[in-house]
């Protein structure tokens, strides 16, 4: 089924590549976007996930951590590889996974989220994250990412080709001028559509799927009720500049609301805390469990 919409997922950007050089430059544009979009579905395969860590400047966990020790307890517990371990430099607490395979999946959490959590509400989240590398979501993720980003980018070059195109036989090509504006508008809300509808699927699932591998989704439940509520008056700069990221992370990095909520990369708060709420079989609350890793 990953791979069928993985498939699906890498024909359509092609085809919406497609569609934007030939408005933009006619056959010659249709031809020089198929290469592209060819070319970035490889690149983004191999390389994505480098790229999603490089871009929030992400490093390495130190061995032997308590951060690594309570991925290291997860993953036993979800029979999962050891993934890589990064933290990056970033007041919002947040954290996401990437990666094509078990095998090559790293995690990755934000300064902001190890200073507002317990280490339950921590583990809460890990698992969440090593639930979609469980699912292979993560390779989806990342494509995503990067070829939302690159849709962005085909769509400006769209625009400015068809305002200062070269030949007079480019510029009348396809829709002409109109026609590359048209989907240098249209492009990126296609692009959103798409993170929008593989995100609030997958959260769902990562949720339920988390609270198995912690065993305990009040865990979660109260992670995701704290690291939203601060999420929301702390912005992450480097989400906001690369919203093509957004539905990577547990909880929407961006700021602002209007065409951002509309389009909003996550389900409802409230919908995924009343899931893990039934799955614990008592409202969210401190049910005296002690933690292992205390």
């Amino acid at each position: 089924m990953n791979l069928l919409r993985m498939t699906v997922l890498m024909a359509a950007m092609t085809a919406l590549f497609v569609t934007v050089g030939y408005l933009a430059a006619g056959p010659n544009g249709m031809v020089l976007a198929f290469l592209f979009a060819a070319g970035s579905n490889l690149f983004a395969y191999w390389n994505s996930d480098r790229m999603v860590l490089s871009l929030y400047r992400a490093q390495q966990a130190a061995p032997g951590s308590r951060l690594v020790q309570i991925v290291e307890g997860l993953a036993r517990n979800a029979n999962l590889p050891m993934p890589a371990v990064y933290i990056a430099e970033n007041p919002q607490p947040n954290a996401f996974a990437t990666g094509r395979d078990p095998d090559h999946a790293a995690v990755c959490v934000t300064t902001g989220l190890l200073d507002s959590v317990s280490d339950e509400e921590l583990a809460g989240v890990l698992s969440h994250e090593l639930g979609h590398i469980k699912h292979r979501d993560t390779l989806t993720m990342t494509i995503v990412a990067t070829m939302a980003g690159a849709v962005s980018m085909i769509a400006n070059w769209a625009m400015w080709s068809g305002i200062f195109g070269g030949t007079r036989e480019e510029r009348d090509s396809g829709l002409g001028l109109a026609g590359a504006l048209i989907v240098a508008m249209l492009a990126p809300v296609a692009a959103a559509l798409v993170q929008m509808a593989i995100s609030r699927t997958r959260e769902f699932e990562a949720d339920r799927e988390g609270a198995l591998i912690s065993g305990r989704p009040l865990w979660l439940a109260s992670a995701l009720r704290n690291i939203e509520r601060r999420a929301e008056i702390i912005d992450n700069p480097i989400a906001d500049a690369n919203p093509a990221t957004a539905h990577m992370f547990i909880v929407n990095p961006l700021s602002g609301g209007g065409m951002a909520a509309l389009f909003a990369s996550h389900p409802p708060m409230e919908q995924r805390i009343a899931r893990l709420e039934a799955m614990a079989g008592a409202p969210a609350a401190d049910d005296g469990f002690k933690s292992p890793w205390a």
